[in-house]
């Protein structure tokens, strides 16, 4: 199975347009989509824990959503029984999340830990135990292959308190990217490719692995744009069908994703982090990797996204239930 995910992870050809070759994924992966039966019952989704899944597929009757999503957070957070637990800095960073869709908390991870895992990916990807995926950008789930990045970033028990604490309810470690240069991603929402229905139970960490100059492809994000409604593969020219996906869906989502941010006037942020800085964002909140104007560096970093449990998780672009 692992030689199978691999190849998958790289694959670039016609395959990836046909729902029926994630479906026989699905088949092959049938155990980890187990969970998927109770919480289709739950909200009456009348589909198979096999089939292809998305937006459309979901009920329109009201429900919950995260409690600092809520109209009154700002109200909620001080009172919460744990706010108190927080230190003063994550005490501000946690109400900074509500208003603006993201939070920064400077050397949370210590500069030791940073070095090995670095090393170890060095020498990981000299050995070949570790690749790139299809983009030529990231590294899929190397957290499956380092005790560093699994228990000291991925499962960091510290960072784990403060998302449940979030989110509102416990979250489930899900995947990792690790990049040694900018991804230069255009802008999106991580809601397309993973999301969750109830909607907004997504979070995402942002760990930077060295001092991030200018010119490297640096995380660039638009503050407040976590506010937006979700947009959907229903709300753009996907060319989905039942049986593909849309040969450019991609490229006409980010299209979507452009005019949005120019019909909203968002300011846009630029994160030059050093080496060992948190970030982490809200499930909608736009962001994207800026062009590489210096071909020659690099731009170390990890990051993690996080499901919540009790809450149904699909990859909305793909229309793919996630193996959770």
């Amino acid at each position: 199975m692992k030689t199978l995910r691999d190849r998958l992870a790289r694959y670039t050809g016609v395959l990836r347009e046909f729902k029926a070759s994630y479906v026989l994924y699905n088949v092959l992966n049938r155990d980890k989509l187990q969970r998927n039966k109770a919480l289709y019952r739950k909200y009456g989704i009348k589909k198979s824990i096999l089939s292809p899944i998305g937006h459309k597929d979901m009920p329109d009757h009201p429900l919950d959503k995260p409690w600092l999503d809520q109209e009154n957070a700002l109200e909620q957070v001080v009172q919460h029984p744990d706010y108190s637990n927080l230190s003063d800095e994550q005490q501000a960073a946690v109400k900074h999340f509500i208003q603006h869709g993201y939070l920064v908390l400077k050397g949370f991870f210590k500069e030791e830990a940073i070095d090995q895992l670095n090393a170890e990916m060095d020498n990981m990807l000299k050995e070949q135990e570790l690749k790139f995926n299809y983009s030529g950008r990231k590294i899929l789930d190397a957290f499956r292959y380092s005790k560093v990045a699994d228990e000291a970033f991925f499962r960091n028990q510290e960072l784990l308190r403060l998302l449940n604490f979030i989110l509102g309810k416990k979250v489930i470690p899900f995947q990792t990217l690790n990049f040694i240069k900018g991804s230069e991603q255009s802008a999106h929402s991580d809601s397309i490719h993973m999301c969750t229905h109830p909607f907004g139970y997504l979070i995402a960490s942002w760990i930077a692995l060295e001092d991030i100059q200018e010119g490297t492809g640096e995380l660039f994000y638009y503050p407040g744009s976590h506010r937006l409604p979700f947009v959907s593969a229903e709300d753009y020219d996907s060319g989905n069908s039942y049986w593909r996906i849309g040969k450019e869906s991609n490229r006409k989502y980010e299209e979507k994703m452009q005019k949005v941010v120019a019909d909203n006037n968002f300011p846009k942020a630029v994160f030059l982090a050093e080496k060992g800085d948190l970030l982490l964002w809200h499930a909608n909140l736009i962001h994207g990797g800026s062009p590489i104007t210096k071909p020659e560096s690099t731009r170390r970093s990890m990051v993690a996204h996080y499901y919540c449990e009790d809450v149904i998780c699909y990859h909305e672009m793909t229309q793919r239930p996630a193996l959770v």
